[in-house]
């Protein structure tokens, strides 16, 4: 069955314009999931990854999925066709990848989950233009070369809206915002290892709220 890039590129554009950042999650244990994504929501942030880095993933991504609401919960580190269908069983809304494969790609050209692919370098975010892609990831958006070089691709590459993630900060991330080309951007510090162990929503929640307000 094939689903239109058009319809699943809407929803993408939709899932980054919810908040400011998304948050890249890294989970051991599944039964954390949904408090800490309550705590992300309260926070003003809606849109969660949960990267397929850990075996609890799939787990964490279902109970987000059927508990916690006003949640948008996506996956994450999406290599492959069955990583999109084992992500779509699991109740996710969105799929990202580091970067993209031709298997990759035809996969998703024919599955409903909307794909979010990540590129360094303007030939890549090319190629995927002429698939019809308009939204994608930047990564890793600190060792590739920045704010200065997704900013540079504003004007050659008018159409396309990233969301640079890999290496950002709280400090660093109104230096990407300010650009025109960038819808949001990711990042694993409002969901710190630290925090996830102490159960620690709180701080969580305090985390997702500093976030939410770097939108101007």
């Amino acid at each position: 069955m094939s689903h239109s890039i058009e319809h699943k590129q809407h929803q993408i554009a939709t899932t980054m314009q919810l908040a400011p950042v998304i948050p890249v999650v890294i989970i051991e244990d599944a039964r954390l999931a949904v408090p800490m994504a309550r705590a992300l929501v309260a926070g003003g942030i809606p849109a969660i990854e949960i990267t397929l880095r850990t075996p609890a993933a799939l787990d964490a991504i279902r109970a987000v999925a059927n508990e916690v609401e006003g949640a948008v919960v996506g996956v994450g580190t999406v290599l492959s066709g069955k990583d999109l269908d084992a992500a779509l069983a699991a109740g996710a809304r969105f799929a990202v990848s580091p970067g993209v494969s031709p298997g990759l790609l035809d996969a998703a050209d024919q599955h409903e989950l909307p794909l979010l692919p990540g590129v360094a370098t303007a030939g890549e975010a090319m190629t995927l233009l002429e698939r019809g892609y308009r939204h994608l990831k930047f990564f890793p958006a600190v060792p590739a070369g920045g704010a200065k070089l997704v900013g540079a691709w504003a004007s050659p590459l008018p159409q396309i809206r990233f969301c640079p993630t890999g290496g950002i900060s709280l400090s660093s991330a109104p230096d990407f915002l300010a650009l025109p080309n960038v819808a949001c951007v990711g990042g694993s510090w409002l969901t710190p290892a630290d925090r996830l162990a102490a159960q620690d929503w709180a701080a969580i929640e305090l985390l997702a709220r500093e976030a939410a307000a770097l939108r101007a």
